[in-house]
């Protein structure tokens, strides 16, 4: 296994991510594959494991922490999270911290995550009156968390703002990254911005929700040609290998196969060469069906209704590869008369656009997509009653 160096720890540079455990036809949580997956990632040298507090309707802290608690403390390290970005009907960090730490059956937490700082959440985690982070921090120098930082899908504004309040706390950061959206969600520019800071980066959804495991049969083809007896997942997952700054890489394993062969990529198979990385890019661009914006902003000058149009282009191209929460949640986060559905047709931005884009018909299209989308608002109150719900059966 490769280990990353973290203060005074080796961690391995796979984690596994317990946000897509394997389930029975119930839904529930199969408890006895998750013991096999924990089993066979200890023995052949994981150490890092993740969890959350809405993971699984709130069981994933639970399993994990069964899992986990049949091995010495010493062979494994666990990271939870705080659901600030979650909008409830109220806060209570204390007694939502207390709840994790029974939940996972243990006294501390190896590392513990502001959960998912984005153009929304941001107003929670630094509302005066909810003092979430100082919370934490607090807890930090009482030895209940060993390290502490936070996750984001927000954009560099969004985090250098958070930073700004609170970045002499944080010691690492997790983000979305993938060799996709290296480029399509600016996730070259986090990266660097972090490793700017001296901030190490943990990475979320390296291959894409498994999108980047399943490539289209031509690039499948064409990565076997250049490497006889990869897969595009072992492609995918060495891509890391190659950025310094990336500590724990986590995987969301949902079988016992998933586990065995990221483990060997991981324990076995080398960092891509520069040539090999290349390729990903090309096949990352070539696999956008997206509008060719440069963000020149030529077209924001002239909207009389100031639209963003970049960002709402960015969006735009996001959604045509793949359906993403992450989109719907940051539109939420712009006022009604920011949105898509505000552009009122006037053609004014095309009539400027270097790149000849038919910047009106694309912002209709996205806002027609959005509004068939689930609210993320809505998907809060729905975790909320689950992770009561799970937090009531430990009573």
């Amino acid at each position: 296994m490769v280990y990353s160096d973290f203060k005074d720890l080796k961690i391995s540079l796979l984690g596994f991510g317990a946000m897509r455990l394997p389930c029975k036809e119930d839904s529930s949580i199969d408890q006895e594959q998750v013991n096999l997956m924990t089993d066979f990632a200890i023995e052949n040298g994981v150490n890092y494991f993740d969890t959350a507090y809405p993971y699984h309707g709130g069981m994933s802290e639970i399993s994990i922490g069964k899992a986990l608690n049949r091995h010495p403390r010493e062979k494994w390290l666990l990271a939870t999270k705080y659901p600030g970005h979650q909008f409830a009907s109220s806060y209570n960090p204390a007694a939502t911290f207390e709840d994790q730490l029974k939940k996972c059956g243990v006294e501390y937490f190896d590392f513990y995550l502001m959960h998912n700082i984005y153009e929304n959440s941001i107003q929670n985690y630094l509302n005066p009156n909810y003092k979430m982070v100082e919370y934490f921090i607090e807890q930090r120098k009482l030895g209940r968390i060993k390290h502490l930082g936070f996750s984001t899908h927000g954009d560099i504004p969004c985090i250098k703002e958070f930073l700004d309040h609170y970045g002499e706390y944080m010691e690492f950061c997790q983000i979305q990254l993938n060799y996709l959206d290296w480029t399509l969600q600016n996730a070259k520019e986090k990266y660097e911005l972090l490793t700017s800071k001296n901030i190490p980066v943990w990475v979320m959804e390296p291959l894409r929700g498994g999108k980047l495991s399943n490539l289209p049969e031509e690039y499948a083809r064409e990565l076997e040609c250049r490497e006889k007896g990869s897969t595009p997942t072992s492609w995918a997952l060495r891509y890391f290998k190659n950025l310094p700054n990336v500590k724990v890489v986590l995987s969301g394993m949902s079988n016992l196969e998933q586990m065995k062969a990221n483990v060997n990529t991981f324990a076995n198979e080398p960092a891509l060469t520069q040539e090999q990385t290349d390729l990903l890019y090309k096949i990352a661009e070539s696999m956008k069906d997206s509008l060719p914006c440069t963000a020149c902003r030529y077209c924001t000058a002239g909207c009389p209704k100031k639209l963003d149009i970049p960002e709402l282009i960015k969006f735009y191209n996001d959604l045509k590869f793949q359906d993403s929460f992450t989109v719907s949640m940051r539109l939420e986060a712009f006022p009604q008369d920011k949105l898509p559905s505000a552009c009122i047709k006037c053609r004014k931005c095309e009539q400027i656009c270097p790149q000849k884009i038919q910047i009106s018909d694309a912002l209709e299209e996205l806002a027609e997509k959005f509004a068939k989308m689930p609210r993320w608002l809505d998907l809060c109150k729905q975790r909320e009653e689950a992770q009561k719900k799970a937090s009531a059966n430990l009573q």
